[in-house]
């Protein structure tokens, strides 16, 4: 077990209460963490403001450079990096390796990011005018990060503001306070990043409402960056309303999965599974509802079912572990209830609906009425819906029925036909013949919809950025009055 205090200003500051973090497995105390009040946010964020003006000031070459070492200290890090996320989030070994080489991509990605233009000459109607729209940081961004995917996306809500210019304070999760927050920072302190770049003030469970409160009062602080739920973000852009802050949100999703009967039927077994059940569900981009055409829906059901119950369930640092355990058994409560419920109007099981101590079985239901709220909310459980169609239309207008749309997917033998399918789905991203879970760095990742606003990779840096207009006269322009 070890002990973390916060970082502000380059230190590790200190704290006078703390909270433990369980590992979900084994439900042992994996750290004792600070337990930080609205004075240790304030520090925070006036570290972090007087640490912009040097870093929006430096050198694409030395912000580059801070990046490409933070990606050699992950690099080296890698294998006790990844145990840590498996023992405290409960990911799977490879999801944890998968995350550090994700973050290493991003991490030199962004190194190019600070080369990208920062702003455009305009044409003007007056002789003699040089006119240009030109892109400045914001300030001080707060972001919050959650504890799914923890690392990967706490990296992603720190490196894209980083790269634009501005200066961060991160919120992590309270269920995932170094993974989501204390080991980014641990890396860019071993990386050299200048003090108060980065900063990470952690909280114990139900006390995140102080930390926000800092960050909406404190004029210091121009942009909320959230990556969480839609029920939470819908609090937070009230007070960013009232505040006149700007809010960044990448939201939840229900991501309807499409499959024609065209489809080689092995191939889309295989991505239906990964959809829905890598991670234990527990990702925003999984699956949660199946649309099968009608003439190969039994088949897919029969055989998703024997790939779902072939699955190795339990501890998320053994190697062969595809199944590791549910984040807290609030979570595996949560998806007993929305089963249950289901069942009881009438839904029916065809494998899985029970857990194994925080491990929950990959679980397949069909007859789910559209009114069960399995049916229009995300379960973050390896729990799926498999339901068919008749033609393509049905199954454009039930993937679009829920407000969501973050990512989704068809498969079909038909490239060109899934393309033209894509243009009528309500998503941020639509996979043809791809898993509802992709990730690329250099893509414009983010939901539509309730699940949200704001991209991902070089395309978010107008979203942490101000277009100003600098406009310059050669000589002295003609004036009507004077």
């Amino acid at each position: 077990m070890t002990e973390y205090r916060h970082y502000r200003g380059g230190e590790w500051a200190p704290h006078t209460a703390t909270f433990e973090v369980h590992e979900p497995y084994t439900g042992e105390v994996f750290a004792t963490v600070a337990a930080c009040d609205q004075n240790d946010a304030y520090l925070a964020v006036q570290a972090a403001a007087e640490a912009f003006p040097a870093w929006a000031a430096l050198s694409a070459e030395a912000k580059a450079t801070l990046f490409l070492r933070a990606a050699d200290v992950v690099e080296k890090r890698r294998d006790e990096i990844s145990r840590m996320l498996a023992r405290e989030t409960g990911c799977t070994i490879f999801f944890a390796n998968f995350q550090q080489d994700l973050v290493k991509q991003e991490l030199r990605q962004a190194a190019n990011w600070v080369y990208l233009p920062k702003g455009e000459i305009l044409q003007s109607n007056i002789p003699g005018t040089y006119s240009t729209a030109v892109r400045r940081p914001l300030g001080v961004v707060a972001s919050f990060t959650p504890w799914n995917g923890a690392n990967v996306l706490a990296w992603r809500a720190v490196l894209s503001p980083l790269a634009a210019g501005n200066t961060v304070v991160v919120k992590p999760s309270e269920l995932a306070p170094v993974s989501a927050g204390l080991i980014v920072a641990e890396v860019v302190a071993e990386a050299g990043f200048p003090a108060g770049v980065v900063n990470v003030v952690t909280h114990a469970p139900g006390e995140a409402k102080a930390i926000a409160d800092e960050f909406f009062e404190n004029p210091e602080v121009r942009c909320i960056n959230f990556i969480g739920s839609v029920r939470t973000a819908r609090m937070l852009s009230e007070r960013a309303g009232r505040a006149l802050k700007r809010t960044v949100m990448e939201l939840g999703g229900y991501n309807p999965m499409i499959v024609l009967d065209d489809v080689d039927l092995d191939y889309a077994v295989r991505v239906g599974a990964f959809s829905a059940f890598f991670h234990q569900g527990q990702i925003c981009m999984n699956a949660r509802k199946i649309l099968v055409q009608r003439g190969i829906f039994d088949e897919f059901v029969a055989r998703l079912a024997e790939k779902a119950r072939s699955l190795p369930l339990g501890d998320p640092q053994d190697p062969a572990t595809v199944i590791g355990p549910l984040i807290t058994p609030d979570a595996v409560a949560t998806v007993h209830e929305r089963i249950q419920e289901a069942v009881s109007a009438g839904a029916r099981i065809v494998t899985g609906g029970q857990n194994h101590g925080p491990v929950f079985e990959p679980t397949i239901l069909v007859d789910v009425p559209a009114s069960c709220t399995m049916s229009y909310e995300e379960t973050f459980g390896p729990v799926v819906i498999v339901q068919p169609f008749d033609d393509v239309d049905e199954a454009i207008e039930v993937a679009n029925t829920p407000l969501y749309g973050l990512t989704s997917a068809i498969l079909t033998a038909d490239t060109f036909r899934g393309l033209e399918l894509a243009e009528r789905i309500k998503s941020g991203a639509v996979h043809v013949n791809i898993p509802t879970i992709d990730d690329e760095i250099q893509a414009p990742i983010g939901g539509v919809r309730d699940s949200g606003w704001g991209r991902t990779g070089p395309y978010s840096l107008a979203d942490f950025t101000d277009l100003i207009w600098v406009n310059a006269q050669s000589g002295q322009r003609h004036l009507p009055i004077g």
